[in-house]
């Protein structure tokens, strides 16, 4: 064996990061290649590019796992992660281009996937194959869990591992790195989907999700399958190429992507769609670094705001950039600054554009309940339930779909959801109606109604018991209720133009319930600040309530349509 190069922990996680650099490097062009094939004309193809696009997140989130396993912090949303195209692939040689799917993209495709030689030794920079790059990160396990021991090279927090979350398109196993032979399982998973088992066969190991009659097959001979047009079926081997069914590709189903596109004239409408993309593109980013640092459960947000790339990338590939070809993205890194909503510390609640609410800063989450009468049902108060278990960041639903409510599960995506943000952005205070009683005014916005008919009385509404407020009894009684009116709509001073009164709530995000069990409404309170997808922020006030049925017509508030479509929180198919 040649002298081991990794042969320290920062060493070790160094080489790491730039696995999680190199998984990510290939997911533009698989992704440009997918999304310039029509699916009707090119099923064939679409099923192989997108089933090794899906397995290209797995390995992602793996090798996020072994860095994350040995003390480091995965980085995915920097500058360094998108660099122009043409480009290197990160520590390597092969050069990488963004192009339609065709002869150019599998021919790079093939040498992105090329297996190593039987005698190819291990090589830890400037590699020639990726199987040679990850022998390189074994022999390095291996030589320091001998030399320091196996708890002293893996002693990150396991609470930081992403497990059980099922990627569309592919059989392969997301594995929780807690030890030296889970790492080499880890490893095991990423080599062989790409080049094949250790044995030199064609076949991954796995059952082909899309045909569960055949074995699945390798990413380096899927991609030859597609070149020379036929399938491997059992028996074939690399030597014999693929013997079974043919396999079409028409090349009239391929959009004719410009090659390496280069950023539009600004203010144009192919530029105008290209900074949609990376925006989109980059929030993809954020929300996997966040998942690999602490946040485990937004990998299923992360991975479902891809689909929001598809309907994006595959618009820009209709506009015409005059040379015969269209227009396509260009993988820009947007700064935090110009994306706004992903800037700021602390706690927050960013509303992501169709899509969940991401909550940063650990904001503490739980359950209440309303309690109403017995006899006619009237609003008494709420009764707070247990805190939710949650990470530090952590995203909630917002399209009423998720099949894990009240988080988000990525089902918005699959669905897709529309989320767009209708609510006015005027103050409370230039939108509310005043209505004065004796020692009291009342201030009222309409809009931010979410019809918890607290404000309705035991017997008449807080409009009609104003009247009867020179007895402090009715006075209390209406500032009890408009106390335990979730949204604010109601709110209350001493006198006209007086500061206003609230309740001391804390900064929680409670999720609603009603009788009957109805599921209403995210209530925020405390001023935790509310960030829209625009990064505008709403105006921050001591009681918000969110829509999450996803059906409001003033997204992202509340405005009790909940209760007209008899929202539950039952799991959605």
């Amino acid at each position: 064996m040649p002298e081991t190069r990794i042969d320290t922990l920062d060493s070790l996680r160094e080489h790491l990061q730039w696995a999680v650099e190199l998984e990510h490097a290939t997911l533009p062009p698989y992704l440009c290649a997918l999304y310039s094939l029509d699916p009707e004309r090119n099923p064939a193809a679409v099923e192989v590019v997108g089933s090794v696009f899906a397995e290209e997140m797995l390995h992602l989130a793996l090798a996020a796992n072994l860095l994350n396993a040995v003390g480091g912090r995965p980085r995915l949303d920097t500058p360094e992660m998108l660099p122009p195209h043409p480009r290197r692939l990160p520590h390597g040689s092969l050069e990488l281009s963004l192009v339609p799917f065709g002869a150019e993209a599998l021919d790079m495709f093939l040498r992105i996937e090329q297996p190593a030689p039987p005698s190819a030794p291990p090589e830890g920079d400037d590699y020639e194959t990726i199987g040679q790059f990850y022998a390189a990160i074994e022999q390095g396990l291996r030589h320091l869990c001998d030399r320091l021991g196996e708890q002293a090279v893996f002693g990150g927090d396991p609470a930081r591992q992403v497990s059980a979350t099922h990627f569309r398109h592919t059989a392969g196993r997301l594995i929780a790195v807690d030890g030296l032979k889970s790492a080499l399982a880890a490893l095991e998973e990423i080599v062989e989907q790409g080049e094949g088992t250790a044995r030199g066969e064609v076949w991954d190991g796995d059952q082909d999700i899309f045909h569960p009659e055949r074995d699945e097959v390798a990413h380096y001979y899927r991609f030859q399958e597609l070149k020379i047009g036929r399938r491997y079926r059992r028996g074939d081997t690399p030597q014999s190429g693929p013997t079974g069914e043919t396999i079409w590709v028409n090349p009239a189903g391929v959009l004719p992507m410009t090659r390496n596109p280069r950023p539009a004239e600004p203010g144009s409408a192919v530029r105008t769609a290209q900074e949609e993309f990376n925006h989109t593109y980059c929030a993809i980013l954020h929300l996997l670094e966040q998942a690999f640092n602490g946040s485990p459960k937004l990998l299923a947000v992360a991975t479902g705001t891809m689909y929001a790339l598809k309907a994006q990338a595959r618009a820009l590939m209709r506009l015409p950039d005059g040379e015969g070809t269209t227009a396509g993205p260009t993988f820009e890194y947007v700064t935090p600054e110009r994306r706004q909503w992903s800037v700021g510390d602390g706690q927050r609640i960013v509303v992501l554009r169709d899509g969940p609410y991401v909550v940063y800063g650990g904001v503490p989450l739980r359950r209440k309940r309303k309690i109403v009468s017995s006899a006619n049902k009237d609003a008494l108060t709420w009764k707070t339930g247990e805190p939710l278990e949650t990470e530090d960041t952590y995203a909630l639903c917002r399209c009423g779909r998720s099949g894990s409510k009240p988080f988000c599960d990525g089902t918005h995506a699959v669905i897709g959801f529309d989320g767009t943000e209708g609510a006015e952005m005027r103050p409370y205070e230039e939108s509310q109606h005043v209505h004065d009683g004796v020692g009291i005014s009342a201030q009222r916005v309409g809009e931010l109604c979410v019809h918890a008919a607290f404000c309705i009385g035991r017997t008449r509404p807080i409009a009609a018991m104003l009247a009867d407020t020179e007895d402090s009894d009715v006075r209390s009684a209406v500032m009890g209720r408009i106390d335990h009116c979730p949204s604010g709509s109601y709110s209350y001073a001493l006198e006209r133009g007086g500061e206003t009164i609230e309740a001391d709530l804390p900064r929680a995000v409670s999720v609603l319930a009603e009788e009957d069990g109805l599921a209403s409404a995210l209530w925020v309170t405390g001023g935790v600040p509310v960030v829209r997808s625009d990064g505008r922020p709403q105006e921050t006030r001591n009681r918000v309530t969110l829509c999450r049925c996803g059906h409001s017509g003033n997204k992202p508030l509340c405005d009790g349509t909940h209760r007209e479509i008899g929202f539950r929180e039952e799991p959605s198919p």
